[in-house]
């Protein structure tokens, strides 16, 4: 699924002290759920390069944007009254979602400068929604169902068959509201979820799965080399990029850009595909950095949070180019223990190691995917 558990819905805009930026001061206003922060942080480290100043919207005191910003608000997220007295002290927003409080981004949109708008942001808050938008725009999903009962449930496996996978369409993230049915003894498993609004979808054994990440402002949309993504236990383990052969690549770009151009999107996308036989499945997409592209900091001339912190400060897009094969690897919490002496190292300060929490990545440059397996694999099992 989309990798990124609870993250951040960063706020741009400008305070009314701060250091003029070609006549367009910035400062970037993070508000986060509990759990994030370090898409927020990384994209906060990349309009420092900029001179922007930056001020954090947090309930955490100590999240990951802590470390990076010039001032932090501890304050909920949703908190209305904060969030207008951020607001009303900058040029630009933009948020960094998941599954975010609808009332508060709207209010933001309606009454602020947001140059993503909340398109993008309400197609894929919604499985059906965005399965059904990817459709209208020129993508193939999966073969779905919509899943309101049991009646609907039996209906979708009679026209799917197993195995097939019935999902949550609102909430779920690394692998959780997901089930995979393989035989009737399975129903039970779903029963829980039913009453609320589902999907039905075939268990597709792809080959791979693939992401692109774009930027689209109102001149051009550039795309990142596109990553080869592998997952452990319904968490993104590496991506590797360099690895796709150049037909599949462009297939990738070409629709991706496609897509982002018919559904009128601005701003930063990531969409997250099934490769099957050459053949390219849509599987979900999110409107905000994205895990599988943090191998662009190291990886290529220009990373997806300095391409978004372009796009938010008018800024002209640059064309990204993959610098050699990269390797991202997530440090999660049960891998700390075995420290990897190699690599660029990336810490999300986080306060309390858990297993399966995401705690930083480290990005292997010059490196193959079989350069990985020999040489780095070794200090994460």
């Amino acid at each position: 699924g989309m990798v990124s558990a609870m993250t951040t819905i960063p706020v741009i805009g400008v305070p009314v002290k701060s250091r003029a930026l070609n006549g367009l001061d910035s400062l970037l206003s993070i508000v986060q759920m509990p759990g994030g922060g370090q898409l927020g942080m990384m994209l906060a480290e990349a309009l420092k390069k900029y001179d922007a100043y930056v001020i954090a919207l947090d309930p955490n005191p100590l999240c990951s944007c802590k470390y990076v910003c010039d001032e932090i608000i501890v304050s909920e997220y949703n908190d209305l009254a904060n969030l207008k007295k951020l607001a009303d002290r900058v040029d630009v927003i933009t948020y960094e979602f998941e599954n975010v409080n609808a009332e508060a981004l709207i209010y933001l949109n309606d009454n602020y400068n947001m140059p993503q708008g909340i398109r993008p942001l309400f197609d894929s808050q919604n499985r059906i929604r965005e399965k059904e938008n990817a459709i209208k725009n020129g993508l193939r999903p999966v073969e779905f169902y919509k899943i309101l009962n049991e009646d609907d449930l039996l209906k979708g496996i009679s026209k799917i068959g197993y195995p097939c996978v019935y999902k949550t369409t609102t909430l779920g993230y690394d692998g959780h509201g997901q089930v995979v049915l393989r035989s009737d003894k399975d129903l039970p498993l779903v029963s829980k979820y039913l009453g609320g609004e589902g999907i039905l979808e075939k268990y597709l054994k792809y080959d791979y799965e693939a992401s692109v990440i774009l930027v689209r402002d109102n001149k051009e949309i550039v795309a990142f080399p596109p990553s080869y993504n592998i997952h452990k236990e319904g968490i993104l383990d590496l991506s590797v990029a360099g690895f796709l052969d150049d037909s599949i690549s462009e297939k990738l770009i070409n629709k991706s850009k496609e897509f982002m151009n018919l559904c009128n999107y601005y701003g930063i996308l990531a969409i997250e595909y099934f490769v099957k036989d050459g053949e390219i499945y849509f599987n979900e997409m999110a409107p905000r950095p994205h895990n599988s592209g943090h191998y662009t900091i190291e990886g290529c001339n220009i990373s997806q949070y300095e391409e978004l912190a372009r796009f938010l400060l008018k800024r002209p897009l640059i064309e990204p180019k993959l610098i050699s094969k990269t390797v991202m690897k997530n440090v999660l919490g049960e891998d700390l223990e075995n420290k990897c002496p190699f690599g660029f190292w990336h810490d999300y300060y986080k306060k309390e190691s858990r297993p399966k929490r995401k705690m930083g990545h480290i990005t292997f440059t010059n490196t193959s995917l079989d350069d990985y397996n020999q040489k780095y694999k070794k200090y994460f099992i």
